[in-house]
């Protein structure tokens, strides 16, 4: 699974979660932090990523358009990059689980 950052969340995750997600990226690493919201979608859509942000709007994206590109919506709060990455790791059974569900296009995660 390929997880993409967004913006929001430090571009470290990549390497804090990669023996759970070895594919994943950051925004920020591939040029793509200043581009817009659905230039961003199409991107994960293209490339077969599931988006991973703090912000609504993917989640509003996913409820309108669904998927692919999956969407993990993470809700808690402005937390540093270990708190995160900790999130990530105890979630993973979940997150594996919603990947492997093709009728759920969201999963928020607190």
């Amino acid at each position: 699974m390929k997880l993409l950052f967004d913006q929001n969340l430090g571009f470290k995750l990549c390497q804090t979660c990669a023996d759970l997600f070895p594919e994943s990226n950051h925004v920020r690493v591939l040029g793509l932090s200043e581009v817009g919201d659905r230039v961003l979608w199409d991107y994960a859509k293209a490339n077969g990523f599931t988006i991973v942000s703090q912000d609504v709007d993917f989640a509003e994206m996913a409820a309108l358009l669904g998927s692919p590109p999956k969407v993990i919506w993470l809700r808690a709060g402005n937390q540093p990059t270990a708190a995160i990455s900790a999130l990530m790791r105890r979630n993973a059974g979940l997150i594996t689980d919603f990947w492997n569900d093709d009728n759920t296009a969201c999963l928020e995660i607190y």
